[in-house]
């Protein structure tokens, strides 16, 4: 089978290793004093058994300490239940997003009634309340100490926020001082309870609650600085085809255009949803930003025609010569106070993983967006992207053979402008068949720095910088 440059990206990593000291070329700016934490699926095989889905394997959790112009290096995989059972059984244990464990009959039937949740939390890393978390899309977030990469424990939701799926993306509004995330519990009306969290106490309360009679696939949500807002795309499904078809969880859902896509505008401080609009079928992972403009309530995503992205991210596929296209376009929802939602395309490079200057401008006007792109049609993401929304201009990095993730911004201290800082991504390199941590200057969106790695690491999602002086 033909494979693409970037197949190592695919391939499990078994080292966890600590480093004090990884050699840098170029500069390091000295204001950098904190952490880069990210995790990414790193196991995509237990004995005989292997992942199916890039979304799969077992999480890895990879640390990037900055110091007085010096990169200090860890990783360490996240001793989840789903892992520790996993390496216990010499198997896969647990239902994943798009792998079913080995099962005899009798197994198979229990599973119907009393089905484990996955706690693989392999997709993002956040603040919650006064901890750090890794977060997967079940209501399961891993607490783990930031200095040794240990496992603690599962944050614990209260006994009224019922549900089977959350999203692995909270919101931090840093006014009101809380986190937003939702659970959705399934039923004959599912409901999606909107949780507030206080980040400094840690109490919790209901926000709101929607019913739907099919459940969407909804990987995030929107804030504006008054509103949260759920986005109903339509790829549904039927809580009992989760029960008892026996298929993995994301081959339960199915395409409807139809319905098309659906917005619930909740008030924040008093729970009601204030607007519910109906807009084209699209589908999408991840919301931009969201602010309020006049009357309408302005949400940004990256989208797609439909769901098939999903099937494109299959580890075959992936390890594959196939072509994909794994981005998107940046899509602008205005939903006005009449029930309309009037969507335009932003003029920005087709993208994903999008990222901005979530601490000062999340829920508010902003005005730069970094993401991964891809130059080559049918490749898998091979440049940087920033795009300038007010002035419609777009700049680049890219490198022959080299293939970024995530872009995460990091502003300098007392940045006058929203994009002075920096921009940070591991980013693997093919020809040298192992992975390095770009440092660009945010502004000019030039390389300052990289810090070369000992290994590869395998293609992630999500991570966060933390500050030194800040509490965690």
């Amino acid at each position: 089978m033909n494979q693409p440059p970037y197949h190592l990206g695919f391939s499990t990593l078994r080292q966890e290793t600590s480093l004090d000291n990884l050699p840098v070329r170029g500069t390091v700016p000295k204001w950098l004093n904190g952490s880069l934490v990210r995790t990414a699926p790193a196991m995509f095989e237990v004995g005989e058994q292997r992942f199916n889905h890039w979304f799969d394997g077992l999480a890895m959790l990879y640390r990037f300490t900055f110091a007085s112009g010096r990169i200090a290096y860890a990783n360490r995989y996240l001793h989840s239940r789903s892992y520790l059972e996993a390496v216990q059984k010499g198997g896969i244990s647990r239902g994943e997003f798009a792998t079913n464990p080995r099962r005899n009959l009798f197994e198979r039937i229990v599973t119907c009634f009393r089905r484990k949740l996955t706690d693989n939390a392999n997709v993002n890393v956040n603040q919650l309340a006064n901890g750090i978390a890794a977060y997967t899309e079940t209501p399961l977030p891993i607490r783990f100490d930031l200095e040794t990469l240990s496992t603690l424990a599962y944050y614990s939701y209260g006994k009224e926020a019922k549900g089977q799926i959350s999203t692995a993306h909270p919101h931090l509004d840093h006014v009101r001082g809380r986190h937003y995330n939702y659970l959705l519990e399934f039923g004959w009306m599912s409901k999606y309870r909107f949780i507030g969290i206080d980040m400094k106490t840690g109490r919790q309360s209901i926000v709101a609650t929607v019913s739907t009679d099919l459940p969407a696939y909804t990987h995030s949500f929107g804030m504006t600085a008054r509103y949260l807002v759920l986005t109903e795309f339509p790829l549904v499904v039927h809580p009992l085809r989760l029960r008892f078809s026996g298929e993995p969880f994301i081959r339960n859902y199915r395409w409807q255009p139809d319905r098309g896509v659906r917005f619930h505008v909740i008030d924040k401080d008093t729970g009601q949803v204030v607007r519910r609009v109906q807009g084209g079928p699209v589908f999408a992972f991840h919301h931009v930003n969201g602010f309020e403009h006049g009357d309408d309530v302005v949400i940004d995503i990256v989208t797609y025609p439909d769901a098939g992205l999903i099937d494109q991210l299959y580890l075959n596929r992936l390890r594959s010569a196939a072509p994909m296209s794994p981005v998107g376009k940046l899509t602008r929802f205005r939903i006005g106070p009449k029930g309309d939602a009037r969507e335009e395309t932003l003029p920005a490079p087709p993208m994903e993983l999008p990222r901005m200057d979530y601490a000062r401008r999340a829920g508010r006007p902003y005005r730069y967006l970094y993401a991964a792109g891809n130059e080559k049609y049918g490749n898998f993401f091979d440049k940087l992207v920033k795009s300038d929304l007010d002035r419609s201009v777009n700049s680049a990095w890219r490198e022959t053979g080299c293939y970024p993730g995530e872009p995460v911004f990091v502003a300098a201290p007392g940045a006058a402008n929203e994009d002075d800082g920096a921009v940070l991504s591991v980013v693997l390199d093919a020809g040298k068949s192992r992975s390095f941590l770009l440092i660009l200057d945010a502004a000019t969106f030039q390389e300052v720095a990289r810090a070369d790695l000992p290994h590869h690491i395998p293609f992630g999602f999500h991570g966060n910088y933390f500050a030194a002086t800040s509490e965690p």
